[in-house]
């Protein structure tokens, strides 16, 4: 077991459950993050969108942090590039496993809520501060170092390999508007000010090597 095993592994005990059920619903979402057409929403991503979780709590009282840890394992749990659903169906398998492992339904609906919230990540005044560790924590990528940021597209784009390079070009840039164009990406009760800056310059950058 790596490192990175073990950090998920403690992460997923400490916050979601210890006993037999709880250990197979685990080993079943890091298989699915092994599938093949993963090159970056894989184990790896959960593990940095798990441990930024914890690096934005740090000091920062939230409303129910083992929901949110539990949405980080479940928000790709279905990953199918060539379908517009993947959010609403990994909330259901999500709502189904939290079940199975007795957890409060007033706590399972906060996770699946949070997990179709993903398909856009779209934050105000009223976005809870749950809600807004996750979503900044799963778009945490946007604000990486440049080299990080074109490691990201690579692999993005990937996993989208069947789409011709004119037909990514329009849908990427069409998202990279979508971010930039909003008032903040990340939620302003954050103070995320340094990941925003960085984030806007990296959208920026690589919309200009798509749009001529």
């Amino acid at each position: 077991m790596t490192d990175g095993d073990l950090e998920l592994r403690v992460a997923w005990q400490r916050h979601v459950g210890t006993d037999r059920p709880a250990d197979r619903w685990y080993e079943s979402i890091v298989a699915r993050h092994h599938e093949a057409h993963r090159h970056y929403h894989d184990l790896r991503h959960v593990r940095w969108v798990v441990r930024h979780v914890g690096e934005l709590t740090d000091g920062r009282p939230v409303g129910d942090l083992g929901a949110v840890v539990a949405a980080a394992f479940f928000h790709d749990v279905i990953y199918d590039p060539t379908r517009s659903d993947n959010e609403a169906a990994s909330a259901q398998l999500a709502e189904g496993a939290l079940r199975e492992l007795r957890w409060a339904d007033e706590r399972i609906d906060q996770v699946a809520t949070m997990i179709r919230g993903t398909a856009h990540h779209r934050v105000d005044d009223t976005t809870t501060i749950d809600t807004a560790v996750l979503y900044a924590a799963d778009l945490g990528v946007l604000a990486a170092d440049p080299a990080g940021y074109s490691d990201y597209v690579r692999n993005v784009r990937r996993e989208y390999h069947q789409v011709t390079d004119a037909a990514w070009a329009e849908g990427r840039a069409a998202v990279l508007r979508s971010f930039l164009d909003r008032r903040s990406i990340y939620a302003p009760v954050l103070g995320l000010d340094g990941w925003e800056l960085r984030a806007r310059a990296n959208l920026t950058a690589e919309l200009g090597t798509l749009v001529p």
